[in-house]
C-alpha cells in the first residue's frame, strides 16, 4: 500500500497572540507504514505527543527542540517510529493497533522574532485487513421446508464488513446467494434448489477473502410417483388392457437420497424395485396398483395408485330394475350387465300390444321409459336381453311392475336429546319404489322421497289438534295418503288427596291418560316445588306411563301440603297436583304395672305384669320397659357393705314390639342392687305416660326342695355303698368267713330277705334307722337301706340343717346318717 501523506492546514497566531487548532484525519493498515504531517514547512522547534483513546493524558513521543529530534520510549508502542529528514513530519512501520489514537504536534516558528504557535492534531486510525473467513452451515444436509442458518466468521477486520454468500451449481455456474453487513443469514424454506457449493466472500476498506467451499446438500422427497404403463391404453377410469397380454409397470419419484419402490395390487404388497412386469395379464388382475416410494434416510414415503383394468366378456347376465319417472306418473326400465369389453349390447322387449304395438315389437336401448297416463297395466312383465362378442348365446333378465302392498303407514317419535320431533311415512314395498311426502298445517310440507319421508319439527313447535297428512304417489295407481293428529299428554291419579298417619310410607300415583306422542319423562315436584329425585325421604318408580312417588317416614310438619306431577312431549305439556295429610298417631292408653316380683332366689330375674286401658281401642304397636336401680342392698356376711351405693340412676330402656304383651321377664340382674321398674306404651312416634315406678317383691324362702334333693341324694348314696359291700362280703366268704356268717349264717333267710327287699327292713327299722343305737347288744355293725322320704314326711335330722329363710345366697346343707345293723 503507497504511503500518502493526508496534507495539513496552517493555522498562524493572529495578532492578539491566540493558538489557533487544526483537526486532521489519517488512516492506516496494521502491519504497514503510514506517515503523519507536522505543517508543510520546517518548525524551529517541534513536540510530537500520542493521547490514547478513552484518556486524557497526553504523552510525548518525540521532540525537536533545535538540537536534533528526540524519540521517547513510549515511541516502542506506537510502532517503527522515524523522523522523516528536513521535515517535523513522523514515519510509522509496522503500524501496531495501539497507535490508535490522537497525536498532537505542536509546532513553533520564527522563536527569535515574533514565536508562532500551530498546534496539528492528527486522529490515527488503524484498520485491520479482514483474515480468510470460515464458512459454517448450522445443517450440511437439510431437509426440505425446514430452517437453517450459514454463518460466515472472521478473527481480524476493521469495520464496515461486507459479506457475500454464492451458491455453485453442480454444472459450475456461480451466482450470489446473499449479501449482508452481518456475518449471519438464515435460510427458511429450505428447498431442493438450493443444493450445491457455497463459500463466503468478505471485504471491507483494506482487502477481500474468500472462504473454502462446503457442499449443501438438500434432503427432500419422495415426491408424488409418475407411473408408466406400456402398452399405453387410457380409459375414463385409468389404464386397460387386453387379457393375457404383458404389462410393464414403471415408477419414478425425485428424492433425495434415491427412494426404493414398492409395488402394491389391491392394498397387498407383490413386487419391490421401479420396474414391475406382469406377464399374461389375467381378468383377475384388474384392480388398483399403487407404487409406494420410500425415503429411507428422512422415513418418509408418497404414493400414487392407478387404476387398471383387464377387458373381458361379462360375467353373468344382466340385471333388470324399474324405476319411476315424470314425477311418478311413469316408468322407466333399466337393464344392467357389467364386467365385460367391449359393453355388451342390451334391448328390453314385452309381449303386451298395449306397449309394444305388436308383441314382437322391441324397446331398444339399456334404459326405456314408458308411456304415462296409467297405460301399464299392474303385474306387467318386461325382458332385458344383453349379447356379447364372447358369448355364444344371449343373456335376459325380466323385471314385473306392482303396486305395494297394504297401505302408507305414519308414526311419530322424539330423538333422544328431546330436541327434534320426527314424523315418519312409509309405504314400503311395490315396484318401482312408491313416493312419498308431508303436508302440515300452515304450509309446512317435506319434499318426496321413495318409500319412506321424515318430516323433522323442532320440538314444542308441533301444532296440538292439528293434522299432518302424508302423501304417497305410485305411477300404477292413484295418490294415497295417512295422517297424524298430535296432541299434549293428559295426566291422572288415583287419589288427588291422600291421607295417613305420621311415620308411614305413603304413595303418591302418576300416569298418562294416552301417549298420543313419546313424552319426556314425568317429573314429581314436592310441596316445596322441588325436583324430586331419590333419596333416604323419596323413591321414585316410574316408566314411560307412569311415575310413582313414595314419601318415605312421613311427617306432619314437613310432609303434608300439595305435591306436583308434571311431563310434557313435542306439542306441549301437562301437570297434576296431589294433596298429601299427614296426620300424628293418637296418644296411646296407659299401662299399670300389676305385679313387679323376683322369680329367682339369687334376684337376678324379675318378672313384669301389666294392665293396659281401653284396649278395646287399641292404637299402640308395643311398649317400652324401664329399669334403674336405687341403691346397693348391704352385704349379709360380715355386716354392712361399705361400698355400697346410694340414690337412683336414670332409666334404662328395652323395647317390646308386642302390643298384645302384657308380662316381661327381665334377666341379667345384679343380686345386691335395688331396682325400680315401670312400663310405657307406644305406637309408632308416639309415645304414652309411663306407669308408676315399682320395686320387685323378694321371693318367698321354701326349704322343702332343698330337703327333699339332700335326703335323695343321701338314700341313694348309702344304697350304692351297701350293695358294694354285701357284693364284697359274699365273693370272700372263704377268707372272712366269720364274717359271712355273722351275716348269712343262722338267719340266712332273713338276711336275704333285708337285702332284696330293703323298703321291708326299713319299715321293721324306722325308729332307729336313721340315728346311731348305741344300746344294741348285736355283734356286729347293721346297715339299713334308707327308703325315699316324700316332701311332707321329711325327717327332723333332715329339717334341722335348712338354711335360714333370710339367706337365699348360701347353699342347703343334709346330713343323712346311716347305720348298718345286722339281724
Amino acid at each position: 500500500m503507497s504511503l500518502n501523506p493526508v496534507p495539513t492546514s496552517v493555522v498562524k497566531i493572529d495578532h492578539n497572540w491566540e493558538v489557533v487548532y487544526q483537526d486532521t484525519g489519517v488512516s492506516g493498515v496494521l502491519g504497514r507504514a503510514v506517515i503523519l504531517e507536522c505543517g508543510r514547512s520546517v518548525p524551529d522547534m517541534y513536540i510530537w505527543s500520542f493521547t490514547k483513546p478513552g484518556t486524557d493524558a497526553i504523552k510525548a513521543v518525540v521532540y525537536d527542540l533545535g538540537k536534533g529530534p528526540r524519540i521517547q520510549k513510549l515511541a516502542e508502542t506506537l510502532g517503527q517510529l522515524t523522523i522523516i529528514s528536513n521535515s517535523a513530519a513522523v514515519s510509522i512501520e509496522k503500524l501496531p493497533l495501539a497507535a490508535h489514537g490522537l497525536f498532537t504536534c505542536q509546532a513553533f516558528y520564527d522563536i527569535e522574532k515574533e514565536p508562532k504557535v500551530y498546534y496539528y492534531y492528527v486522529h490515527l486510525t488503524v484498520q485491520v485487513p479482514v483474515s480468510k473467513p470460515n464458512l459454517l452451515l448450522s445443517d450440511v444436509s437439510p431437509v426440505e421446508g425446514s430452517t437453517m442458518w450459514m454463518r460466515c466468521s472472521l478473527d481480524n477486520g476493521t469495520e464496515p464488513i461486507q459479506y457475500v454468500w454464492q451458491h455453485e451449481t453442480h454444472s459450475g455456474n456461480i451466482t450470489v446467494f446473499a449479501q449482508s453487513s452481518r456475518g449471519l443469514i438464515n435460510v427458511s424454506d429450505v428447498s431442493r434448489n438450493h443444493t450445491g457449493w457455497y463459500r463466503c466472500v468478505v471485504s471491507n476498506a483494506v482487502n477481500s477473502e474468500s472462504s473454502n467451499r462446503l457442499w449443501l446438500d438438500t434432503i427432500f422427497g419422495p415426491d408424488v410417483p409418475q407411473i408408466d404403463v406400456t402398452p399405453y391404453s387410457i380409459t375414463e377410469r385409468g389404464y386397460s388392457a387386453l387379457e393375457r397380454e404383458t404389462v410393464s409397470l414403471l415408477c419414478q419419484a425425485q428424492s433425495n437420497p434415491a427412494s426404493q419402490y414398492v409395488w402394491f395390487y389391491n392394498n397387498s404388497q407383490v413386487y419391490t424395485g421401479p420396474h414391475f412386469t406382469i406377464t399374461k395379464i389375467l381378468r383377475m388382475h384388474t384392480g388398483d396398483y399403487a407404487c409406494l416410494a420410500q425415503n429411507t434416510y428422512l422415513n418418509t414415503r408418497s404414493r400414487k395408485t392407478i387404476s387398471l383394468t383387464v377387458y373381458y366378456p361379462p360375467d353373468g347376465s344382466p340385471s333388470c330394475s324399474v324405476e319411476p319417472a315424470l314425477n311418478h306418473t311413469s316408468l322407466r326400465l333399466l337393464c344392467s350387465w357389467p364386467g365385460g369389453f367391449p359393453s355388451p349390447l342390451l334391448h328390453w322387449s314385452t309381449g303386451d300390444p298395449v306397449l309394444a304395438g305388436e308383441p314382437t315389437h322391441p324397446l331398444t336401448g339399456a334404459e326405456m321409459l314408458l308411456p304415462a297416463g296409467g297405460l301399464v297395466p299392474n303385474s306387467s312383465l318386461f325382458t332385458c336381453q344383453g349379447s356379447h362378442p364372447a358369448l355364444k348365446q344371449q343373456a335376459e333378465c325380466s323385471v314385473r311392475t306392482h303396486v305395494p302392498p297394504a297401505e302408507p303407514a305414519c308414526f311419530a317419535y322424539v330423538t333422544n336429546n328431546k330436541e327434534y320431533l320426527m314424523l315418519s311415512c312409509s309405504w314400503d314395498g311395490g315396484a318401482p319404489k312408491a313416493l312419498v311426502w308431508w303436508e302440515g298445517p300452515g304450509g309446512l310440507s317435506k319434499g318426496g322421497e321413495e318409500n319412506s319421508n321424515i318430516l323433522v319439527l323442532r320440538y314444542g313447535s308441533a301444532r296440538s289438534g292439528k293434522p299432518y297428512t302424508c302423501y304417497a304417489k305410485h305411477p300404477l295407481v292413484q295418490t294415497k295418503t295417512c295422517r297424524l293428529t298430535l296432541e299434549a299428554p293428559v295426566l291422572l291419579t288415583q287419589r288427588r288427596v291422600v291421607s295417613v298417619y305420621e311415620g308411614s310410607d305413603v304413595q303418591l300415583t302418576c300416569n298418562l291418560r294416552a301417549n298420543f306422542l313419546p313424552t319426556n319423562d314425568i317429573t314429581w315436584f314436592n310441596n316445596q316445588g322441588a325436583d324430586v329425585r331419590d333419596t333416604s325421604k323419596y323413591l321414585l318408580l316410574s316408566t314411560s306411563a307412569w311415575a310413582n312417588l313414595t314419601v318415605r317416614d312421613a311427617r306432619e310438619t314437613q310432609d303434608s301440603g300439595e305435591y306436583r306431577c308434571s311431563t310434557s312431549n313435542a306439542v306441549g305439556g301437562a301437570e297434576i297436583n296431589v294433596t298429601l295429610v299427614v296426620k300424628k298417631h293418637p296418644m296411646p292408653p296407659n299401662a299399670t304395672l300389676v305385679r313387679v316380683a323376683y322369680i329367682s332366689r339369687k334376684r337376678n330375674e324379675v318378672e313384669l305384669e301389666w294392665q293396659v286401658e281401653s284396649e278395646e281401642d287399641g292404637g299402640w304397636t308395643g311398649f317400652f320397659q324401664e329399669h334403674r336401680w336405687m341403691s346397693e342392698r348391704p352385704g349379709r356376711r360380715g355386716g354392712s357393705n361399705a361400698s355400697g351405693r346410694a340414690g337412683s340412676q336414670g332409666w334404662y330402656r328395652t323395647i317390646i314390639w308386642d302390643p298384645d304383651a302384657r308380662s316381661h321377664t327381665v334377666s341379667g340382674l345384679t343380686p345386691t342392687i335395688n331396682y325400680q321398674f315401670r312400663i310405657t306404651p307406644v305406637n309408632h312416634h308416639t309415645v304414652g305416660h309411663a306407669s308408676a315406678a315399682e320395686s320387685p317383691a323378694e321371693p318367698r324362702y321354701n326349704m322343702y326342695p332343698a330337703v327333699v334333693g339332700a335326703a335323695m341324694g343321701g338314700m341313694l348314696f348309702a344304697a350304692i355303698l351297701t350293695v358294694l359291700l354285701l357284693v364284697y362280703i359274699i365273693r370272700n366268704r372263704n377268707n372272712n368267713p366269720r364274717l359271712h356268717d355273722m351275716l348269712f349264717g343262722s338267719q340266712h333267710s332273713q338276711s336275704r330277705e333285708n337285702i332284696n327287699f330293703p323298703e321291708d327292713e326299713m319299715i321293721g327299722r324306722s325308729e332307729g334307722g336313721m340315728r346311731d343305737s348305741g344300746g344294741s347288744s348285736s355283734p356286729g355293725p347293721t346297715m339299713a337301706i334308707p327308703r325315699a322320704a316324700s316332701p311332707l314326711s321329711a325327717s327332723p335330722a333332715a329339717s334341722s340343717q335348712a338354711p335360714p329363710a333370710g339367706d337365699d345366697n348360701e347353699p342347703v346343707s343334709v346330713t343323712i346318717t346311716v347305720k348298718a345293723t345286722g339281724s
